[in-house]
């Protein structure tokens, strides 16, 4: 719990930095980019993260990196920050909440659309384009197959979820037979 106090105030103070310089979404891309280096490199995060190791050495190692990587100088800053206040270990959940803060300012709203088989593009667009219609936000959607739903989709909008797979409703009359069975 204590994380997530955490993430939600280093990345609400970042979007603040980033509103009143208009740089939101460019920080948005350099902290998702630094986050996805280092979950890729898990010993570059072991290096920069570990408490096990010597800070200035670990200090070193973030300075190499964020220099190659060449982000701002703000998110320069920002990581460095992090890492002298020992909160360097938090980036991803800070980038999660980011991500969140940065899409509630532009009214975007993400969604997850789950199917047993792959739907033709158009079908995902008249479903971005209902869930649009119904939050009145733009609609930013993770598509992805699950073969174990045996078929339609699941579809969770924030608490929403819309459930129309063959398997729920299969679920579903197998608990009203069984409930009529105890009659």
């Amino acid at each position: 719990m204590i994380s997530i106090r955490i993430a939600r105030r280093y990345a609400k103070a970042l979007l603040a930095i980033g509103r009143e310089d208009g740089q939101a979404e460019t920080y948005k891309e350099e902290l998702g980019g630094f986050v996805e280096l280092l979950e890729e490199q898990k010993e570059l995060e072991q290096a920069i993260s570990n408490p096990l190791y010597d800070a200035e050495g670990r200090k070193r190692v973030l300075q190499a990196v964020v220099e190659r990587s060449g982000v701002s100088k703000v998110m320069t800053s920002f990581l460095f920050l992090l890492f002298d206040k020992g909160r360097i270990q938090y980036l991803k959940d800070i980038y999660d909440f980011y991500e969140k803060l940065t899409d509630e300012v532009a009214n975007i709203v993400r969604a997850d659309l789950v199917s047993a088989t792959d739907f033709p593009e158009e079908t995902i667009e008249k479903i971005r384009a209902a869930l649009a219609q119904m939050t009145g936000k733009e609609v930013k959607m993770d598509v992805r197959v699950d073969p174990a739903l045996v078929g339609g989709a699941v579809t969770k909008i924030g608490d929403l979820v819309l459930d129309g797979s063959v398997r729920t409703q299969l679920k579903t009359l197998k608990e009203s037979l069984q409930r009529s069975e105890n009659i």
